[in-house]
């Protein structure tokens, strides 16, 4: 179900129940960090990767990870950027901002299928963040023989500073140190996905936060979730709204703000930029 009331009367509905609600738990998605501008096609996609774009006829930095390079060299040319503009070269969006002044008193917890660390990088508790699809920041043995990661930042910026022709020098590749296998990115793909102790840690506490407030007076604040992973965010607030009678379902999210049936009396749904509504609930 989708809602046409009048704009100004959401944003009131929602700032009140921000206000008077005993928890908050934040679900963020694509459409969060789309909104903090972190695009990845057009003008962004251009002025990074202007090279790959003319020689592979790329669309847009998503898919052109996924190429078949030919070399190690040229895919860690290729992903390095990718992973340096997303994760290391973009301050925290002001979405982000806004929504910190807006929980920041509030009892909170933010699960999020992002990957992009803005949620950390704008100033969230990072022991109220469960990051369930993994982090750009953090690489991985590729079969994997051991379930820990690794922090990528340094090696990442000197594949940037140091590739050319769109290569990196072969020393640079990463390999894993206990199986000398090649590294991946920390991203769930596949079945390869590596949950490490920080990520069993996070979802302890998203567990335990669930547990401790499942009969509490809560809202559950969806922004830019799209219907490509329901199951994570979507779908779980949607049964904890119909099941807590207190609770209150919010979704924010340009051409996708839609509700279930079940819950709509105690829903509010906001068809518009994310970032927009922030601003005006901010102010």
């Amino acid at each position: 179900m989708t809602f046409t009331d009048d704009y100004s009367k959401q944003i009131k509905h929602l700032r009140c129940e921000i206000e008077e609600t005993d928890a908050i738990v934040i679900g963020g998605g694509s459409g969060l960090s789309t909104s903090a501008g972190l695009t990845y096609s057009g003008k962004r996609f251009e002025e990074n990767f202007s090279d790959f774009i003319t020689r592979y006829d790329l669309t847009n930095m998503y898919t052109g990870g996924f190429y078949p390079y030919q070399t190690a060299e040229e895919y860690w040319a290729y992903w390095s950027r990718y992973i340096y503009v997303n994760r290391y070269d973009k301050p925290a969006g002001q979405p982000y901002l806004d929504l910190l002044k807006i929980v920041k008193n509030k009892d909170y917890f933010v699960i999020t299928t992002n990957v992009d660390h803005q949620f950390q990088i704008a100033g969230f508790d990072k022991n109220r963040i469960f990051c369930t699809q993994g982090d750009y920041g953090l690489w991985q043995c590729s079969k994997p023989c051991h379930q820990k990661t690794y922090d990528n930042e340094m090696i990442v910026r000197r594949m940037v500073s140091e590739q050319e022709d769109m290569k990196i020098p072969s020393e640079l590749i990463p390999h894993c140190p206990i199986c000398g296998r090649k590294m991946c990115v920390n991203l769930r793909i596949d079945n390869n996905f590596v949950e490490d102790e920080d990520w069993h840690f996070a979802a302890e506490n998203y567990s335990r936060y669930i547990q401790n407030h499942k009969n509490s007076r809560i809202l559950f604040l969806e922004l830019g979730v799209g219907c490509n992973t329901p199951t994570i965010i979507k779908y779980p607030f949607w049964r904890m709204t119909y099941l807590n009678p207190q609770a209150v379902y919010a979704c924010i999210n340009l051409g996708e703000a839609h509700t279930a049936k079940e819950i709509e009396p105690r829903s509010i749904c906001i068809d518009e930029d994310i970032g927009k509504v922030l601003r005006e609930i901010v102010a």
